[in-house]
């Protein structure tokens, strides 16, 4: 990646007991999540993208703007053009929405970057009829709506998202999702989201960072992190892939859909799709098996030639295999969770053609994404 094109962040420092030694670099577009356990340092790290938190020992870039380098450069907070929205909008309760929504929304178009206009984020989060109400009115879910279009109506350059929903009941969360998506596709605004809820992370990110006692263990694009077998999410108990695709046919009759991936395609239920719709496939580990030799018929719907790629032990008992689509196994990846004993028994290799049955395949609710 040029330096137009990515994020590139490094700090090093203590804070109390705490030891920070935090590396990364990303693309300065789309999603990219900071995912780990709660305490591994994520917040801190994005206190210290934002400015908050200033370690000696720093580095942050954004495109071609340095915010801060060691011992020279440090832009304050107040100076980087950043929208911040925490787990609690934190809204002003004596202001009406409309005025908690231009609260520090500069007077001038910002140079060198799109301008967020007023109406574009009332239409794109849903808060035209909300303008006039107060804060104390508005359920957890529209309060946490008025915070991001807040932060947006900032003018930002980056977006930083403080597990965002993680004050919220499970229905306002479902609600909440489809805006953060369109936020997400509509806008050429890098967005750096915290969350230690893979599923939010299969959602919504493009890009991954793993993130383990205030230490980087990984990153790079989320499929290609899922798809790794020696990577920490694949010995998860809900270890999964989630792939990036198009709907190629629609079968209405049995509310069934075809998706194609890199590779290859699936069918799965989704009624009321469309031809050309961008949709992420989520796909568990535990939902594929592998056979060496094409199977008969049978109730899985989905039977797709590949190649092994690679396999990893999870335990004495069990190994991850990850297996790449396509006859000649150039396609996307999927994980297949197994017994040692099938693993050997059945002769796999690295490089081997199979056939991955997959089980079950769901849709994520939301459009698929940016990106290829």
């Amino acid at each position: 990646m040029t330096d137009q094109d990515a994020i590139r962040a490094r700090f090093r420092g203590a804070f109390g007991k705490f030891a920070l030694d935090a590396a990364f670099e990303a693309p300065a577009q789309g999603v990219t999540a900071l995912f780990g356990p709660s305490g591994c340092g994520k917040t801190t790290i994005l206190r210290c993208i934002a400015g908050l938190n200033r370690v000696k020992d720093g580095y942050f870039s954004v495109g071609e703007e340095l915010w801060q380098t060691p011992d020279i450069t440090f832009v304050p907070t107040h100076r980087r053009p950043l929208g911040y929205v925490f787990q609690e909008a934190s809204l002003f309760p004596h202001l009406s929405v409309r005025k908690n929504l231009l609260f520090g929304a500069p007077k001038d178009k910002p140079s060198g970057r799109p301008r967020v206009d007023f109406d574009e984020v009332l239409d794109l989060l849903g808060l035209r009829a909300l303008l006039d109400r107060s804060p104390r009115h508005l359920s957890g879910g529209e309060r946490q709506r008025v915070g991001i279009g807040r932060a947006l109506l900032t003018q930002p350059k980056l977006l930083l998202m403080d597990e965002p929903l993680s004050a919220l009941d499970r229905g306002a969360k479902a609600e909440i999702l489809p805006f953060i998506e369109k936020l997400r596709d509509r806008f050429a605004l890098p967005i750096v989201y915290i969350s230690h809820d893979i599923a939010e992370v299969e959602r919504l990110a493009d890009h991954i960072v793993l993130i383990e006692q205030g230490r980087v263990v990984g990153a790079g694009a989320l499929a290609e992190a899922q798809g790794d077998p020696a990577s920490p999410l694949a010995r998860a108990h809900e270890a999964a892939v989630s792939l990036k695709g198009v709907v190629e046919a629609v079968d209405a009759a049995f509310g069934l859909i075809a998706v194609a991936v890199a590779g290859g395609r699936f069918l799965a239920p989704a009624p009321g799709a469309s031809i050309g719709e961008a949709r992420r496939v989520h796909i568990l580990a535990s939902a594929v098996s592998l056979a060496r030799e094409a199977p008969g018929r049978s109730s899985i719907l989905n039977v797709l030639p590949a190649r092994v790629v690679a396999m990893n032990p999870l335990d004495a008992v069990e190994v991850v295999a990850a297996v790449a689509l396509g006859e000649n196994g150039e396609g996307a990846r999927l994980l297949a969770r197994m017994t040692r004993k099938s693993w050997e028994e059945l002769g796999f290799a690295t490089g081997q053609k199979v056939f991955a049955q997959v089980k079950s395949v769901s849709l994520d609710a939301g459009r698929g994404g940016t990106g290829p």
